[in-house]
């Protein structure tokens, strides 16, 4: 008997970079999206063969895949072409994952019950890597007893993974949970299982955007900030297995998957959302670009130019330095804990503002980047940064952000 598949380690920020993924093709109408998320993980630079039941093949042909993959698709078990070599064991032998996507409640059901009559069931009852399910059917089917019955054996016996379904209008023209989650979805949880787990068990709050303070209830003091930065370390720090609060001020960006999201608009109510789970946290990353004052006295209406004039005077207070109390308050307990990681974002003179930041603020590492830099700043879908530690600095290369967040999360690894 050879010896099990040793699967070499692989980097967070693209850790299907390489991998080889099956993706088997279920007989539901949401087979159509299979093709978006085989595109997907093909783009993402992993090797994707893909398999059909006869069903799936009534919705989308086999020719499409194979165009998508460049590779032949496994259909048939009886094939004299598809199984001269046993191709199906082969496929198995080699996989780093196998997705199932469209999960229809049959193939649920026929897999859990350990059938392998069709080219899906048979796959993935003979593959060794893990199981990623999408299931997708009509409302009434997945909340029907039997299908979750199904889906607890997978899980809880198989070690399958489930990523969705969605809730939404469906094709039988119900409304409820059972759309196939968006290809996007599938692939970030088939990141999620092939990365490292190096934050497994450790809870991480991050928190991203900037904040508003209101002038009245149509004005406000804000700052350039998007959250792209702040929402990428989320993403990253839960891809690599923690469990990931992200308290945002406002922003127009989509939550991370599996990430629990705190909505807040002002520092205040930032500051009482942190306060209140500070504590248990593993690590802290304050990406959020809080603002550093705010209106005395805001209005509860709408100031008009005629009562203020055109040269109006606002009186302004210090907002709370909300990563500066963390950091003194963990010194006054002598604790280690949470690991505290803060942002500089300088225009000039930045690691010198960085080195005293860390300093005053008591904290393990400042991020520092130059928001005039083309490419670095607010709204970019790129980063450069220094990370300033007390030990010296580390500068990271120009990448994207969801790059830079693991290169950061690999330092705040260390520390932990």
């Amino acid at each position: 008997m050879d010896a099990p598949r040793i699967r070499p380690p692989r980097d967070p920020a693209a850790p299907l970079a390489g991998a080889i993924i099956v993706v088997g093709v279920a007989g539901g109408i949401a087979a159509y999206k299979a093709c978006e998320l085989v595109r997907l993980l093909t783009k993402a630079g992993a090797q994707v063969h893909v398999c059909m039941t006869r069903r799936a093949q009534k919705f989308v042909g086999p020719m499409t895949f194979q165009a998508l993959t460049g590779h032949p698709v496994f259909t048939e078990l009886f094939s004299l072409t598809e199984e001269a070599t046993i191709g199906h064991i082969q496929l198995a032998d080699r996989a780093d994952l196998m997705i199932i996507a469209p999960a229809t409640a049959n193939a649920i059901a026929r897999l859990a019950a350990g059938m392998s009559d069709d080219a899906v069931t048979t796959v993935a009852l003979a593959c060794t890597a893990p199981l990623l399910i999408a299931p997708s059917m009509n409302v009434n089917m997945w909340a029907h007893p039997l299908t979750r019955a199904n889906v607890t054996r997978l899980t809880e016996v198989a070690g399958a993974r489930v990523v969705g379904p969605d809730a939404g209008f469906l094709a039988c023209r119900w409304t409820g949970p059972g759309r196939l989650a968006e290809p996007a979805d599938i692939v970030e949880a088939a990141a999620r299982i092939l990365a490292p787990q190096d934050l497994a068990g450790k809870r991480v709050l991050v928190t991203a955007g900037p904040t508003h303070e209101a002038i009245d209830p149509a004005r406000y003091l804000g700052n350039r900030s998007t959250g792209k930065m702040g929402y990428a370390l989320a993403a990253a720090a839960a891809r690599r297995g923690a469990e990931v609060v992200l308290v945002s001020g406002p922003v127009a960006l989509e939550p991370p998957l599996g990430v629990e999201v705190i909505a807040v608009e002002d520092a205040r109510a930032m500051r009482a959302a942190i306060d209140a789970r500070v504590l248990a946290q593993d690590l802290i990353v304050m990406a959020a670009a809080v603002a550093d004052f705010r209106p005395v006295a805001p209005s509860d209406r709408k100031l008009k130019r005629t009562e203020i004039g055109y040269t109006p005077t606002i009186a302004l207070d210090s907002n709370p330095d909300i990563l500066g109390e963390i950091g003194q308050a963990r010194k006054a307990r002598g604790a280690a804990r949470p690991v505290l990681v803060g942002f500089a974002a300088e225009t000039h003179d930045v690691v010198d503002y960085a080195r005293a930041k860390l300093a005053s603020k008591a904290v393990d590492m400042i991020v520092a980047n130059d928001v005039t830099e083309a490419g670095a700043g607010f709204g970019t879908d790129t980063n450069r940064v220094v990370l300033v530690e007390p030990g010296g600095d580390t500068a990271i290369p120009a990448g994207t952000k969801a790059a830079v967040a693991h290169r950061i999360l690999d330092r705040a690894v260390a520390l932990l």
